[in-house]
């Protein structure tokens, strides 16, 4: 079974978020054992979707909403019911904050494979469906987590709403920017709420960064770049094996499009109010792998923000090691640079002592910095939180939000963002195409 803590010091939106549409967050850390996955990982699908992909014609929204009792957790907070569609390996992360939370209780998960929905309800104390109607109609859901593959999301995620849940889903939301702005106006006839999976916002490594511009450390942001290496044309990766071909390779931009969410949103989350007027990019393909046609994007981003201009570059390489995640932001006054899979974080701002000691302090300040970060990088492995440690962040305050029926961390003027600079993106994919 998984051991899970949570605290929620008081925390502030940093400063350049402020700008009418963040609330004031706080803060939890997650802490975590070893899930016992090992000997049944092997025997289900990781993939599992559940059948309904439609609301049914029948459905009446205001139905099950009825018949819906109001708990209360320990403190007197709205408890409320959650339930998960899809029992892949990200569900485990769901999953272990649903177990732990006082803000939720798991009413069911739905998969299509019998033994992933019987051992994941076992394991985390709940009741197994094998469809999306049967759990909406019985479990009665207060929000619904889809964490099936995307080509799914828009019909599980309709048919959540038209039975009265809210709906948290993993990325892409959608396919394109059009569905997600149909997806969304649904919501909002039905009173409900949309929201999509942008985990590493919260990570602790972002979050330093955010309080180095709240005290205006970097100056004006003038340069973004967010870079992804990954082996996944390896054919021994989830990815790579080419005959077990991964729902992902339809995708729109194929394997990229799975990581460029984040890196749209993240982009967004660093310049927020950034108009970008131009927006190149060059997709190559680099491996032999005939079910994998790009695994290699450069794009350049260019714009203009309230206090000037900003420069973005997104980056993904199938080929470069180590693996990396990695987020630099520039300014006027100096830069950070956060690796988000070791935790690791460099700052180089301005400090005193001028052009010739300033330097040398900025030098030292890092190796303290490095030095503290190696013990915190080893324990998160130990702990296993890894890249998601943002992730318990993002559904607590989601979830704190929901019950008070305030806004939502990640707000979909969030997503619509960032889908629609994913849309430009692999619109120049297309253009490639054509002029091949």
């Amino acid at each position: 079974m998984l051991g899970i803590a949570v605290r929620t010091p008081s925390w502030r939106p940093p400063a350049h978020r402020r700008d009418g549409r963040v609330f004031a967050r706080e803060r939890s850390s997650l802490s975590m054992g070893k899930a016992s996955t090992e000997t049944v990982r092997a025997t289900f699908r990781p993939l599992g979707a559940c059948a309904a992909n439609r609301a049914p014609e029948s459905m009446a929204p205001s139905k099950w909403r009825a018949m819906r009792t109001t708990q209360t957790g320990s403190a007197g907070a709205s408890l409320l019911r959650a339930a998960v569609v899809g029992t892949g390996d990200i569900s485990r992360q769901h999953l272990a904050f649903l177990a732990a939370s006082p803000l939720a209780r798991l009413v069911g998960v739905c998969d299509l494979s019998p033994i992933a929905r019987r051992w994941t309800a076992e394991e985390y104390g709940t009741t197994p469906y094998s469809s999306l109607d049967e759990m909406l109609e019985h479990a009665q859901p207060d929000v619904v987590h889809v964490l099936t593959p995307p080509s799914t999301h828009i019909g599980l995620a309709r048919a959540a709403l038209a039975a009265g849940a809210h709906v948290i889903c993993e990325k892409p939301i959608t396919l394109n920017a059009d569905e997600l702005v149909t997806l969304l106006d649904e919501a909002e006839q039905l009173g409900r709420v949309v929201v999509e999976n942008h985990n590493y916002r919260f990570n602790p490594e972002i979050q330093r960064i955010d309080r180095l511009l709240a005290d205006d450390l970097l100056g004006r942001v003038g340069e973004i770049e967010i870079r992804i290496g990954l082996p996944v044309t390896d054919p021994g990766g989830r990815f790579g094996d080419p005959n077990l071909p991964s729902p992902i390779h339809q995708l729109p931009a194929g394997v990229i499009h799975d990581f460029l969410t984040h890196m749209a949103y993240l982009v967004g989350h660093f310049g927020p109010r950034v108009t970008w007027e131009r927006v190149s990019s060059i997709w190559s393909k680099h491996s032999a792998a005939a079910h994998i046609p790009v695994d290699d994007l450069d794009a350049v981003l260019a714009g203009s923000g309230p206090a000037g201009p900003v420069h973005a570059r997104i980056r993904f390489s199938a080929l470069l090691a180590p693996d990396c995640f990695e987020i630099t932001v520039r300014g006027t006054n100096g830069f950070v640079q956060a690796e988000l899979f070791s935790g690791r974080v460099t700052e180089i701002v301005g400090q005193p002592g001028g052009k010739q000691l300033g330097p040398i302090v900025n030098m030292m300040r890092d190796g303290v910095h490095q030095f503290i970060g190696g013990p915190r990088s080893l324990k998160r492995k130990v702990l296993q939180q890894g890249p998601y440690a943002g992730l318990a962040t993002c559904l607590e305050l989601t979830y704190r939000a929901l019950a008070a029926g305030s806004p939502t961390p990640v707000t979909p003027e969030d997503m619509l963002a960032a889908s629609r600079l994913i849309d430009r993106l692999v619109a120049g994919r297309h253009l490639e195409e054509e002029s091949a």
